[in-house]
């Protein structure tokens, strides 16, 4: 793969071509299938950056390979001279020779949080109030059709600017490179382009995002549910967690050991719950009727011990996956929903909780935080985790620890 930047006007534009040994097909990180639709994106910067095309090489090549990845098989050669230590990561866990190498590696200070307006964002927008955000908007491409038109990003945009917290909005036709199955992100961390190309201009050295217990510990392969300490997106030691600190700008999880009923009473707690939007479609606020609002929905109410509010039927398309047996994805919360919501025999998760006969003892465990996810904070943004969680979430014990070690296997 080859790829370069060309920066004009405020907007990076991203060019890739494919060598021989590269394919039309690839697979994301998380294993799912994806066709290469178009070769160009751009990359639309705040008129307050300043940095231009001086942003350093190794942000540079970190952003285009959240693009190009998926579709790249022997070697990547950028445009400009990346460090030594990124080059290396390349060779070591992606098996890809990265070039030309040259440049001095970057650090930076300060902490920025990659806000997407959810539950899990906001519960880490509270554990640091004074970190910026930075959000990535969604925008068409000039070439592509834009097949998923009721998408919001419009409204997300408007309530990040609404929190009254220091907002930088980042504009990208990114994810229309894809053709199947709708535009979405190459890799999970191309919602990051934005950071990675500002970071040298608002002095980054780490970027937090809101993934917890479910993202980070227990689903390894794409929904198979297991322990995985070694999640290869989101563990520090994982390739992309690697890479991103090779560039100097490593990924924190600050909620990364509290379950997804934690976040969601942190975010209703904090001063930003009138902000939390989870669901993409809805424009005065959540459709209702998507899977991820009813999702979501079971999340709030178990939090909140009060019956489900849905219109939906257990006869639903977005309800289908909870009337067969498990596995599910995002189970451990499943499970807690079942176990905390009154009335749940006369909601689309009757079935569900039948199959798992979950209780609220059985899941005491996901009201707590999980310890080895402190641990894996970086130094400069873990005492402030740790004293958080302390005071407001509890750290599970030795047996609680367990269940998260032993999920999958039993």
């Amino acid at each position: 793969m080859r790829v370069e930047w060309t920066f004009d006007d405020g907007v990076w534009h991203l060019a890739f071509l494919l060598d021989p040994e590269d394919e039309l097909t690839g697979l994301c990180s998380d294993g799912a299938s994806m066709e290469l639709r178009t070769n160009t994106c751009q990359v639309r910067l705040p008129g307050t950056a300043t940095s231009g095309p001086g942003v350093h090489p190794d942000l540079l090549a970190v952003a285009a390979w959240t693009v190009a990845a998926p579709w790249t098989r022997k070697r990547v050669t950028f445009d400009r001279p990346i460090s030594p230590r990124l080059a290396e990561v390349f060779r070591t866990d992606w098996d890809v020779d990265a070039g030309p190498v040259g440049a001095d590696p970057r650090e930076g200070t300060r902490l920025a949080i990659s806000y997407s307006s959810g539950a899990d964002s906001m519960a880490v927008a509270d554990v640091f109030p004074d970190a910026p955000f930075i959000y990535f908007h969604r925008e068409s491409h000039p070439r592509v059709p834009n097949r998923w038109p009721n998408y919001r990003a419009d409204v997300l945009a408007r309530l990040a600017v609404e929190t009254g917290r220091d907002v930088t909005i980042v504009k990208s036709d990114l994810e229309f490179v894809l053709s199947r199955p709708r535009p979405g992100y190459p890799e999970h961390h191309a919602v990051l382009a934005g950071a990675l190309l500002l970071a040298d201009d608002m002095d980054l050295g780490a970027v937090a995002l809101g993934y917890e217990l479910g993202s980070r510990w227990l689903g390894g392969d794409r929904y198979i549910l297991r322990y995985t300490p070694d999640n290869p997106m989101w563990a520090p030691e994982g390739r992309w967690g690697r890479l991103f600190t090779a560039a100097g700008l490593p990924l924190v999880l600050p909620v990364g050991g509290v379950s997804e009923a934690v976040t969601m009473r942190l975010a209703l707690e904090s001063d930003l719950r009138d902000h939390v939007r989870w669901c993409l479609t809805g424009s005065d606020g959540p459709c209702g009727v998507c899977g991820k609002c009813l999702y979501k929905e079971l999340i709030q109410a178990a939090v909140e011990r009060r019956p489900l509010r849905t219109t939906l039927k257990a006869t639903s398309a977005v309800a289908r996956k909870w009337q067969e047996p498990p596995p599910y994805g995002g189970q451990e919360m499943i499970e807690y929903g079942c176990a905390h919501i009154p009335g749940i025999e006369d909601t689309p998760f009757a079935a569900a909780a039948r199959y798992l006969q979950a209780t609220e003892a059985s899941t005491a465990w996901l009201e707590r935080c999980y310890p080895p996810a402190i641990d894996e904070i970086p130094e400069p943004w873990r005492k402030q985790v740790d004293a958080y969680m302390v005071d407001r979430v509890g750290l599970m014990t030795d047996d609680q620890a367990q269940r998260v070690e032993t999920w999958g296997t039993r």
